[in-house]
């Protein structure tokens, strides 16, 4: 539900001249929409990320002018959201998402409003956003930064408030619980603590979102530079109950330790998360979150394999079998889990190009069946993995007279 009309009247209207680096396409569309007569801005996060002297990625316009004249204002434009009042401009190869002005009803099932009511004012637009920080705008044409909640001080203070009452955000979406533990990790921000406090107990909401936008919001929080300003609230809160309920709750520290201590992509940090679920677990949970076939078997090759060095060194040859055994190009998974010297030892193994799989050996299938005068058989995938234990030991023996020579022998 939009914000209580007593609270928006009482919100502080605060307008004041700023200059910011506004991109020349979100400035064009901001100044075509002006001069036919409406107000536009560039909104939400990538205001607050260039007064945080951070480098936006994307850029979104709101307008007082409705979708149907939006579209009839330019001339390369995309209709990717109308029920909810927005369309893409195409500025060149450059997209940028424009909504009307609006407010939103009731949130019943916690994910998206019954209703969305289009040309409202700015105000009561920017009131139904989530955080303070999220609640700006810009006019890129007067230099007019609008700020009726304080975003721009939350920024300064490094502070994620809700707009309003946190127990109505939280309530209205269940994923705003996520985007706020999420926003202290990436923006390195503390959570204030009316906003935090109000977390646990509007954590059924988050329970209807879908497993894809918790999982989008998991991994964004996971690629902040040190997540655990976002991870110790999850835990403390009892988001990772919701989301991560196979994790004993003995584990979160020991794996929040361990997700800050290592720098690696995202995925591999949830895989180092994985490490910590119980026996069987890891393989229900990715399969849970959705993960694409080739991120279930990166997690996979994580949970079992992260572990592989701890209790000896291996030699050459031991680095060759695993290489046989796990492909080279889930190494950069594994890397950040092994001790520098395991990793060099890798490193130099693969610098030398040996043979590491059947296909690599010098002969075929073909040549040992020739050579054993049968036609197929076990005996043949037998001989041919024996050939490459025995060059995984000797890569000087992946000659074809000399594997020839020991396929004879075993003949004989």
């Amino acid at each position: 539900m939009a914000l209580a009309a007593y609270q928006i009247m009482s919100a502080i209207s605060y307008v004041g001249t700023v200059k910011l680096p506004i991109p020349k396409e979100p400035y064009w569309v901001c100044q075509t929409i002006q001069q036919a007569g409406h107000q536009a801005v560039v909104v939400g996060g990538s205001i607050r990320d260039l007064l945080l002297g951070r480098i936006p990625h994307d850029w979104d316009c709101a307008t007082s002018m409705l979708p149907e004249k939006v579209m009839q204002l330019f001339p390369h434009v995309i209709p990717t959201g109308l029920q909810h009042g927005t369309v893409t401009i195409m500025v060149g190869e450059e997209p940028i998402e424009v909504t009307t002005f609006r407010s939103e009803g009731d949130y019943s099932d916690g994910r998206r409003p019954d209703f969305v009511k289009l040309g409202v004012t700015l105000e009561e637009d920017l009131s139904r956003r989530d955080f303070t920080i999220n609640a700006l705008a810009y006019d890129p044409v007067h230099e007019q930064l609008h700020d009726p909640f304080g975003g721009e001080h939350d920024a300064k203070q490094r502070y994620i408030r809700a707009v309003g009452d946190p127990h109505a955000r939280f309530t209205e979406d269940g994923l705003r619980t996520m985007r706020a533990v999420r926003f202290a990790a990436v923006l390195e921000f503390h959570i204030d603590p009316a906003t935090l406090a109000a977390i646990p107990d509007t954590l059924g909401t988050l329970r209807h979102v879908a497993i894809e936008r918790v999982s989008v919001e998991l991994l964004k929080l996971l690629g902040a530079r040190r997540p655990s300003p976002g991870l110790i609230p999850a835990f403390e809160t009892g988001i990772f109950d919701v989301i991560l309920p196979e994790l004993p709750a003995d584990a979160w520290a020991e794996a929040i330790a361990l997700v800050d201590a290592i720098t690696a992509p995202a995925l591999t940090r949830f895989g180092a998360i994985l490490l910590f679920a119980p026996p069987r677990e890891a393989e229900r949970i990715a399969a849970r979150y959705k993960f694409s076939l080739a991120d279930r078997k990166r997690l996979d090759v994580i949970v079992k394999n992260a572990g592989s060095w701890d209790k000896h060194e291996p030699t050459v040859s031991d680095a060759r079998r695993f290489l046989n055994r796990v492909a080279a190009d889930h190494l950069a998974d594994l890397y950040p889990f092994w001790r520098p010297e395991v990793v060099a030892l890798f490193e130099a193994v693969l610098g030398e190009q040996p043979p590491l799989s059947i296909r690599d050996l010098a002969v075929s299938g073909q040549d040992v069946m020739a050579a054993l005068g049968v036609r197929g058989g076990p005996l043949v995938g037998r001989t041919l993995t024996d050939l490459m234990n025995a060059v995984l030991d000797n890569p000087a023996l992946n000659d074809r007279e000399t594997l020839l020579r020991m396929i004879e022998a075993r003949r004989a």
